[in-house]
């Protein structure tokens, strides 16, 4: 089949030919990836563009000083996702649909070379996402299993209508495991110690285009691995069934502080790790509270103004008056 090349591929094509530095060579195969032809007869082209842009910047990260283990990314909120995955699955447009954050989102790959955060509201707390460059066999960032490894949790993309698939999720998770970084469903009681297990959640991503034969294999697949949701940021079908399973995986809970006499002030919860007390609250709080701790009084769930002890353990949405 002829490749049929457009008009605005060749000028592109001759930009890369006259650039002169390797930022005007990588905007230029941008361009290029972007404008040709996308059918059975540009593949192999294709294929080319991207392995050759893939290296492009990965030399201009190195040249410039930024391929080193340098790059990290601020904790904000009440927890840190990184968003994971192959190329073109979606995790920036993902980012943008979450959050109020803008990054760059095209339908070529590698569109995204540096950490691009964005704060996420879940009821009452904010939940940071840091978008982050796609993994490839041929392309990761020296700098990415930093940033991964000090997340809390992981959002692995997959993409049901990709060719690839899943050979390129088994490639982001082998690349990571070779850094001592595995992806897991739970973290594992008996892992190697020289491991940083990342609890991950996987999303099927773009069902507005996908087959539902094409979700059930990666179901099959990969639902005894990771918990799994299905989304569309496009008809944002199940958007707020991702909020939930994260705020899941996460297992966190969220206190409401209740001075004795007066109203629970619920704009600032506490947020605690599932199975923590009363005396872990009164800690948070301040050391001195601890110290003096008697009892306290719980409203939440079957529990309603009830007297309970310091190690009575909290759930998510309690009201603790501390005494």
């Amino acid at each position: 089949m002829p490749a049929n090349l457009t008009p605005q591929y060749r000028a592109a094509e001759a930009s890369f030919k006259g650039a002169r530095n390797l930022e005007e060579k990588r905007t230029a195969l941008e361009e290029m990836l972007a404008t040709i032809p996308k059918h059975k007869g540009t593949e192999k082209m294709q294929a080319d563009l991207k392995r050759r842009l893939a290296r492009l910047r990965q030399e201009v990260e190195v040249r410039s000083g930024r391929g080193g283990n340098v790059i990290r990314v601020e904790p904000e909120g009440v927890a840190q996702l990184v968003l994971l995955g192959p190329p073109n699955t979606g995790k920036s447009s993902l980012v943008a649909a979450l959050t109020r954050a803008e990054p760059p989102i095209a339908d070529y790959p590698f569109t995204t070379t540096r950490p691009q955060p964005g704060m996420m509201p879940y009821e009452d707390v904010q939940i940071q996402l840091v978008d982050l460059p796609p993994v490839a066999r041929e392309h990761m960032p020296p700098w990415l299993p930093n940033v991964v490894q000090g997340a809390d949790m992981g959002l692995l993309l997959m993409d049901p209508t990709s060719r690839e698939v899943p050979e390129d999720v088994e490639v982001v998770r082998e690349r990571l495991a070779a850094v001592r970084i595995p992806l897991v469903g739970e973290l594992p009681e008996d892992a190697d110690p020289r491991d940083s297990p990342l609890p991950t959640l996987g999303v099927v991503a773009k069902s507005d285009l996908s087959r539902t034969e094409d979700v059930e294999v990666l179901r099959d697949l990969y639902g005894n691995v990771f918990p799994l949701v299905t989304i569309s940021t496009v008809t944002r079908e199940g958007l707020e069934a991702l909020k939930v399973s994260v705020w899941k995986q996460l297992q966190l809970v969220r206190v409401y502080a209740k001075p004795p006499g007066k109203p629970v002030d619920r704009s600032a919860p506490f947020v605690l790790p599932l199975g923590a007390t009363v005396l872990d609250l009164a800690e948070r709080i301040h050391g001195e509270i601890a110290q003096r701790l008697q009892f306290a009084r719980v409203w939440g769930g079957q529990v309603d103004g009830n007297r309970v002890s310091r190690d009575f353990e909290l759930r998510d949405r309690d009201v603790v008056e501390l005494h």
